[in-house]
């Protein structure tokens, strides 16, 4: 089979002929159809300090796919060959504290597809049943291909009640993007989301019905005063990893705001934690997915009526991989999606 690999420790992917993997009794095989370009899989192209420290060489990348369940170990019930299918890209263990009681995500045995395990930039993946989310007829292969991303979005947008609240997301990258459209969808009163990224900003404001703020060249706080919010924001999601914001944001909420942060900052960042005390903020880091109410809530959605289509801005044949690498690389994207045919 056709697979893209890390085969050198250098920047870039190169095209490799692989056997198509074995399954054992509790694995399904499946013929990948369409896969989403993630920010990981550009930490990897660029064979960065982390990608060096955590990929092993030879690894078939990628993690966000959707295809067809084609063969099925001995032991597999409740799938089906020729059953559509997207799936859980990290792979736990059974045996920890967290895992036993239920908690899947929470799991330290975790590994990842595509970044410890061999992954989906190929025309077959081997995956646990455990790991396999069937995919209804209203969420095509397309979106199938994007629901880890939305995942890590519905997770962080779900981690408070947001009816009738007032919504600060900074980074508008497709994850902040894409949290802003669930925060819409359930409920949320005014919804803003921050960048200095024009194109990223337009690309939220087409997505979802949100007030973009360029914070380059705009006043937040002219925004909330605009929005006759007086008090400040009441959920704020961090998605950007950038100190600046994380600082404007705490800024900006509500005494007793609640902030849910997904976005990784380099390195340590200095904190201000006296703001923290003082404000009564609540703070709640974001990992993944919930292991599986995270995918049965994003499913719900897509089935009634959240629309994420417009996030992905661009679409390659797995033949030109490396231009929609470059694409992603960019900055100026959204979502990039690779068809396997």
């Amino acid at each position: 089979m056709k697979a893209l690999v890390k085969s050198r420790a250098e920047v870039g992917l190169w095209v490799e002929e692989r056997p198509v993997p074995d399954i054992g009794p509790e694995d399904v095989l499946i013929k990948v159809r369409k896969t989403g370009i993630c920010g990981t899989d550009i930490h990897i192209w660029n064979w960065d300090d982390w990608a060096a420290r955590t990929v092993p060489g030879g690894l078939v990348t990628g993690h966000e796919f959707a295809g067809e369940i084609v063969a099925m170990g001995s032991r597999v019930q409740g799938l089906a060959i020729g059953q559509r299918c997207s799936g859980e890209g990290h792979l736990i263990g059974k045996l920890s504290r967290q895992s036993r009681a239920g908690k899947f995500h929470l799991d330290p045995a975790t590994r990842g597809i595509g970044v410890n395990e061999q992954g989906a930039f190929a025309e077959y993946l081997r995956l646990p049943a455990f790991n396999v989310v069937p995919l209804p007829d209203e969420v095509d292969d397309e979106i199938g291909a994007i629901l880890d991303p939305l995942g890590n979005a519905v997770h962080t947008a779900l981690s408070f009640d947001l009816v009738g609240e007032d919504v600060l997301i900074t980074g508008a990258g497709p994850m902040g993007i894409m949290a802003a459209a669930v925060a819409r969808h359930v409920g949320a009163r005014h919804v803003v989301i921050t960048d200095v990224n024009a194109a990223r900003l337009a690309l939220a404001a087409e997505v979802a019905d949100v007030t973009p703020v360029n914070v380059a060249v705009e006043d937040l706080r002219a925004v909330m005063v605009r929005l006759k919010m007086t008090e400040g924001f009441d959920v704020g999601m961090e998605m950007s990893g950038n100190q600046a914001a994380l600082d404007q944001m705490i800024e900006a909420m509500v005494m007793g705001g609640r902030i849910a942060m997904l976005g990784i900052p380099p390195g340590k960042s200095p904190v201000d934690w006296s703001r923290i005390v003082f404000k009564a903020l609540t703070i709640k880091g974001v990992y993944g997915r919930e292991i599986f109410e995270t995918w049965y809530k994003m499913i719900a959605m897509l089935e009634n009526g959240l629309d994420v289509r417009k996030v992905i801005t661009h679409r390659f044949g797995v033949g030109q991989f490396e231009e929609a690498f470059e694409v992603m690389r960019s900055g100026q994207s959204g979502k990039v999606v690779l068809d396997w045919g």
